[in-house]
């Protein structure tokens, strides 16, 4: 691991993290799907209230990867879980360390608020990335499939008041 460094985002990183949100999306096949700006990014990691944050990787004096995480609750475990929604490195810097890195920093971060669980998801198609959290420890969640409510559903579904 050749000087990996990973601090939480600040004000003023939003840049950073929409590029690599970006890269994300073209390496998992879907950079139309980004909606976000760094203006919405800015809005959700750096208000009085965050519910949403983000941990960059630097290396070598440039910016090489990020996690982006909120926090679950389990009502079995009866903590919070530490949810890793995005987690990215670039590809010249894969295999030298830095996703370990991350992986450690966002782990000492969970311990911080008591979490019982780190969870995230991974598509199914990428081998690489199932190859590395299995050798840091990490393990699928057999049984459970990840479910969505989006688009028109979700417009259907939220336009309807409350009874």
């Amino acid at each position: 691991m050749t000087d990996v460094t990973v601090r939480r985002a600040v004000a003023g990183d939003e840049g950073e993290v929409l590029r690599l949100i970006l890269a994300l999306a073209t390496y998992e096949r879907q950079p139309e799907a980004v909606k976000a700006t760094e203006a919405s990014l800015a809005a959700a990691l750096f208000n009085d209230d965050p519910r949403v944050f983000a941990h960059l990787a630097e290396q070598g004096g440039r910016t090489v990867g990020f996690a982006l995480w909120f926090l679950t609750y389990s009502t079995w475990t009866a903590l919070p879980s530490l949810y890793i929604e995005d987690i990215y490195v670039e590809a010249d810097c894969r295999g030298g360390g830095v996703g370990r890195r991350l992986f450690e920093v966002l782990g000492q971060e969970a311990r911080r608020l008591g979490c019982g669980r780190i969870d995230w998801a991974v598509l199914d198609w990428n081998e690489p990335a199932m190859a590395f959290y299995r050798r840091i420890g990490g393990r699928p969640s057999v049984g459970w499939q990840p479910w969505r409510l989006d688009g028109a559903a979700y417009e259907r579904l939220t336009r309807r008041p409350a009874r």
